[in-house]
């Protein structure tokens, strides 16, 4: 009905204020306590489970915790701690099953920083498995304690049939959950088993010798996770042998408080580090939880790494005259460190206990790290030398690589116009990209020669003047002040792709859909110069722009070998081969000579044997073989000396008719 009124919003009073109870504070606000209704929330409820079952274990009862994903997205997670409490509560005046699983803010880890319970706990809120509980389609629990078996049954945040009670004939104790996320409460509850993996291995390591054995009922594979050297272990894992330094672990206990007005508490940590140059690592945990954004531990870390080591470099005097100071980038950029540490009191920045807020731990961190290595670089001097020379090449390195990426974006940067022409770059009138196809020609005689025979519609023209740096082997500040690889980029339009541990957010610029042409032709002499300026050209392709490699838009021109001329007609030979062929089929007079170089073909000839379409020959440079690609030009064209010595002597000898033919 017209005018009809199905709500009244201007009779805001009173009445219009409620409050949501039960399961429905979790179900219809996962976000809240999970920090997502979609899938990090369902891992997160998933992550609370675990902190108990770790919790026990953590306080020495058993040291074995089994998970099990199931096919249906159910999860289940078993321990042999204690075994919760839940009988009847005579202070709280209810029975402990229903303040644990179905009270928010109940639990029994309040008072941690007076030992009771439990001491470092992942679990501080009392939220954890009531907030689970209320957020699953169905939560089976069953606890084992003095001689008793409790049970209990859920379903959509409501207990169905109370707490059932048994005797058994064992000492067994533990506790084992099985429950469903409901997909009505998170928008996503296909928790993949890469998860579990990451998540199991992360607790292995931060709780040294607790052994995690997680059963993937979808894969039908079961995995063991243990470090019994914990953070340590895990570091050198990681540095895989490959370290410059020791491996050091720092651990020490300690007591404080984060302001006057705040109680003290208890603190313990350790730190595992090392410094090397073929992988890098920096996590911090606190309480076993994996803390992603650090807090308090993060700034810890880099304000002792970052005065210690300055301090270091400026009593040695190793910074040159009007050096800026090191950064933490710079020491991060060969730093594998892993933090662990437990406090009795613990202000997490939120439920989902990414970060740590503690003014106390950050300080009481950062102090001992400061002395411990101020002492171990005084009594380890070849290790002390072996950090700072390498942070200082890493300072230095990505000082130079920004000075090229402002460089290169200014020579890379505006559009291709007559103010801005590319010196002797001959464009084609198309505008349409997937037909445009760019010649990189030898030099201006063979600029003349394929400007002159071109169809000019789409095909446009780049000479290259000589033989350009070998990009492999020249840094990317002498790169970019070569005019010619510049010029050449900026009719390319994609821009540059570096893979440089201080260079490449800097410096990638690449974007394939700013690609010019279609096709990018290389096209130079049949002789060994000419061989050699395309391998150049190719390095600097591999080098500065590999996509357009893998994209498959790079091609070679197959220029002639022989010219066979006959009184009526003239062929074109491309290899010995294919020369012996056409004369042994000839019956008339011929004349064969040896083809000239492109700039002195005639254009009917550029046309017809290099750039028309319908009879030229291209080879597609293929990405197929992406390792062997890589091992070849390194071999011939990198640093390698002793292995390309290696490879001439073995096998010059195939090439030497390439030379005699020059």
């Amino acid at each position: 009905m017209v005018g009809e009124r199905t709500m009244d919003k201007s009779k805001y009073g009173n009445q219009s204020i409620s409050s949501l109870k039960g399961a429905d504070r979790v179900r219809l606000r996962p976000g809240v306590i999970f920090g997502s209704d979609g899938i990090e929330g369902c891992q997160h409820s998933i992550f609370e489970i675990l902190s108990n079952a770790i919790d026990e274990a953590k306080e020495g009862y058993g040291q074995v915790i089994k998970v099990t994903l199931h096919n249906d997205n159910a999860v289940t997670i078993e321990d042999a701690g204690r075994g919760m409490p839940l009988d009847y509560n005579e202070k709280e005046e209810r029975y402990n099953w229903d303040l644990i699983f179905c009270e928010l803010y109940a639990g029994g880890k309040y008072n941690t920083n007076q030992g009771e319970n439990y001491e470092f706990s992942l679990g501080l809120n009392g939220l954890g498995a009531c907030a689970t509980q209320y957020s699953s389609e169905y939560m089976d629990v069953q606890v084992y304690n003095d001689g008793q078996c409790y049970e209990l049954h859920f379903e959509a945040g409501e207990n169905i049939g109370g707490l059932k009670k048994y005797k058994i004939n064992s000492k067994k104790t533990g506790t084992k959950i099985r429950w469903k996320p409901d997909r009505k409460v998170f928008t996503d509850i296909d928790v993949k088993s890469a998860y579990f993996h990451n998540i199991l291995k992360r607790q292995a390591i931060v709780n040294q010798g607790v052994e995690f054995i997680f059963f993937d009922e979808v894969l039908n594979e079961t995995t063991n996770y243990v470090y019994p050297e914990g953070i340590k272990g895990y570091v050198k894992d990681i540095a895989a042998g490959e370290e410059f330094t020791n491996i050091l672990l720092l651990e020490t206990q300690t007591r404080g408080q984060d302001a006057a007005d705040r109680p003290e508490y208890k603190l313990k940590f350790q730190v595992a580090m090392t410094f090397c140059n073929t992988n890098t690592l920096l996590e911090y945990y606190h309480n076993s939880s994996y803390l992603e954004y650090g807090g308090s531990p993060d700034k810890a870390i880099r304000n002792a790494l970052i005065y210690t080591i300055d301090q270091y470099i400026k009593a040695e005097n190793l910074y040159t005259k009007d050096e800026k100071k090191i950064t933490f980038v710079d020491i991060q950029d060969s730093l594998i460190l892993v933090t662990n540490s437990f406090s009795t009191v613990t202000s997490y920045e939120n439920q989902t206990k990414k970060s740590i807020t503690n003014k106390f731990i950050q300080e009481a961190m950062q102090d001992f790290i400061k002395d411990y290595l101020h002492v171990y670089f005084i009594e380890n001097k070849d290790d002390a030398e072996k950090i700072v020379k390498q942070v200082l090449i890493n300072k230095r390195s990505r000082e130079k690589a920004e000075r090229t990426r402002i460089n290169v974006r200014k020579q890379l940067g505006g559009s291709i116009d007559i103010s801005n022409r590319i010196k002797k770059f001959v464009d084609c009138r198309s505008k349409d990209k997937s037909i445009r196809e760019l010649y990189i020609v030898e030099g201006d005689s063979a600029l003349g020669s394929c400007k002159l025979g071109r169809n000019a519609e789409f095909q446009g023209i780049m000479p290259v003047r000589g033989k350009i740096l070998n990009c492999l082997k020249s840094d990317y500040d002498k790169i970019f002040k070569s005019e010619i690889i510049v010029d050449l980029l900026k009719v390319l339009g994609c821009g540059i792709e570096i893979n440089c541990r201080h260079s490449n957010k800097e410096l990638n610029t690449f974007n394939l859909d700013n690609l010019r042409w279609d096709k990018i032709i290389i096209c130079t002499d049949a002789d060994v110069d000419g061989y050699q300026i395309r391998t150049l050209i190719l390095t600097m392709l591999y080098t500065l722009a590999p996509t357009l490699i893998t994209q498959k838009k790079v091609f070679i021109a197959e220029t002639p070998l022989y010219e066979i001329n006959t009184r009526k007609k003239t062929y074109f030979a491309y290899s010995e081969q294919e020369k012996n062929k056409i004369v042994n089929k000839l019956t008339c007079k011929y004349t064969l000579q040896r083809s000239k170089g492109l700039g002195e073909n005639d254009p009917l000839m550029m046309w017809e044997t290099t750039m028309n379409p319908q009879t030229r020959r291209l080879i597609q440079v293929m990405p197929e073989n992406e390792h062997l690609t890589k091992k070849t030009f390194d071999l011939l064209l990198g640093d390698n000396l002793q292995g390309r010595k290696e490879f001439i002597a073995e096998s010059g000898y195939q090439y030497l008719e390439m030379a005699d033919m020059s």
